[in-house]
């Protein structure tokens, strides 16, 4: 942190200085006075004053997004990251927080001021939180990180808005399908080339499926906003859009052409390969579930989350379980999918002080020694466990930066690091969610799929329409082009 050390120790030494010979001055008092090199003299100014003093001196209490009760591993991790840190800042105390971001809780947290000093989030937030005063603008923070240049610029730039920094990535993916390839072999049915086609995936789903044993070739979700969320994939590799602006208006996209053949490729799964489960109305962790038991041959989300879940819960063996790219609409088309993240974010609230302390915090471990250590003890711990440890596909870090040469080092070393095909890697391309009213969209077309997988025979562009102009009117007609 060369820039940025330089800056703290030129204040700590300023500071000390300072306090030898102002005698009980204040810190405010200190910050304003005399001399700028601290002798006492009241001559020109010859640099600008801190804005602030140094908060490694100062107390500070923050409150930490912290993982749930029963993600035991992550926990222990994060004690061990506040360990380290209060070791190096005894002034913080650290307060634990496991509140998850959820959009209909922000509003009311932000309120109340219950809010932590940091929050989770996700990618789709961006321009909602800014708009609402909800996040920090931390561009300072950021611009004087002498790492900045060095994070993976296709997640970071999701939270960069106006120019201005609101986040910090964690983590991201490009939403993919996994493939169960014991179900596969069970019936007889070949893996499809990782360059495959919507063809290829209904084929697969159709033949994979066993009714008679109640296993689906394929789990679109179906219930929650998650269910809109999956279909979109579609929307998009058929090359639809969500929204477009035009001038000040925010119009809905997703009644087009693409839409029908994306809503209508979903009907030919459920009513023609009967490939979906018959209770097909699965939420998020109710499909990531199904494919942890062997249930579905197909599911689709983030790879790293159906992954971990079938080698570490499922007990399902690595070479069983395959991440594919999104299928392409057709044979040399886009395998769009989804790019989405996770992002911890400062609360405006909070003081300048809080704020900084709360920025040195998330950013502690990344692109240092601790952090590979911290990550060599994570996937030592988890072979003594005979637990598998599953990179996300997309990292904090540009996957070009000397700091990922040396993470991937560390994979090498284990065998039970989950390793990505590097053709699906190379083929999967990832497309940002609108930033507008994303939640809503999905929440409106849920329905429409729920619709879809309920009532045979429904006419496709009819329901686009009508869920359309329900967004259009409720959500986009409300929404100021920026």
């Amino acid at each position: 942190m060369r820039k940025f050390s330089m800056l703290l120790l030129s204040l700590m030494l300023s500071a000390a200085m300072l306090a030898a010979c102002s005698g009980n001055k204040t810190a405010e008092e200190n910050k304003t006075g005399t001399g700028s090199q601290g002798t006492g003299e009241t001559g020109s100014k010859t640099e600008e004053p801190a804005k602030t003093d140094d908060i490694s001196q100062k107390k500070i209490t923050i409150k930490i997004h912290y993982p749930l009760p029963d993600q035991k591993e992550a926990r222990a991790q994060e004690d061990d990251k506040i360990k380290r840190f209060t070791e190096k800042y005894p002034n913080v105390t650290i307060v634990k927080d496991d509140w998850q971001y959820n959009v209909n809780e922000i509003g009311i947290k932000m309120a109340s001021n219950e809010a932590p000093t940091f929050y989770n989030t996700f990618a789709t937030e961006a321009q909602m939180l800014v708009e609402h005063g909800w996040v920090a603008d931390i561009s300072d923070l950021y611009n004087s990180w002498e790492y900045k240049d060095e994070m993976n610029p296709l997640l970071q730039n999701q939270f960069i808005v106006d120019g201005k920094v609101y986040g910090i990535t964690q983590n991201g993916y490009v939403t993919s399908t996994v493939i169960n390839k014991g179900l596969l072999d069970a019936k007889q049915v070949p893996l499809p080339d990782m360059d495959w086609t919507w063809d290829d995936m209904y084929n697969t789903a159709k033949g994979a499926t066993d009714a008679k044993k109640g296993i689906s070739g394929i789990a679109p979700m179906g219930k929650g906003n998650e269910a809109g969320w999956n279909w979109t994939n579609f929307l998009f590799e058929a090359g639809g859009e969500i929204q477009n602006i035009e001038g000040e208006k925010y119009t809905a996209a997703f009644n087009s052409d693409a839409g029908v053949k994306a809503l209508d490729f979903y009907k030919k799964l459920r009513w023609e390969a009967n490939a979906i489960p018959q209770d097909w109305a699965l939420g998020w962790s109710d499909a990531i579930n199904a494919f942890q038991q062997g249930r579905t041959a197909m599911v689709i989300a983030g790879a790293y989350d159906i992954i971990d879940s079938a080698l570490n819960q499922g007990g399902i063996k690595p070479e069983n379980v395959i991440a594919y790219p999104m299928p392409a609409y057709e044979k040399g088309g886009k395998h769009i999918g989804i790019l989405g993240g996770n992002y911890l974010v400062i609360n405006p609230n909070a003081t300048k002080e809080e704020q900084e302390m709360a920025f040195r915090y998330i950013t502690f471990d990344y692109f240092t020694d601790k952090g590979l250590e911290a990550l060599d003890a994570n996937i030592q711990e988890r072979k003594g466990k005979n637990k598998y440890y599953v990179p996300a596909p997309l990292n904090y870090f540009s996957d070009n930066s000397e700091y990922a040469k040396k993470v991937n080092a560390i994979y090498a070393k284990y065998d039970n690091v989950y390793h990505y095909d590097e053709k699906m890697l190379s083929l999967i391309d990832g497309k940002p969610e609108a930033q507008y009213g994303t939640q809503d969209y999905y929440g409106a077309m849920s329905n429409v799929v729920q619709e879809s997988f309920s009532k045979k025979g429904t006419d496709s562009k009819a329901q686009l329409d009508a869920a359309a102009k329900l967004v259009q009117t409720k959500f986009f007609d409300q929404i100021k082009a920026q």
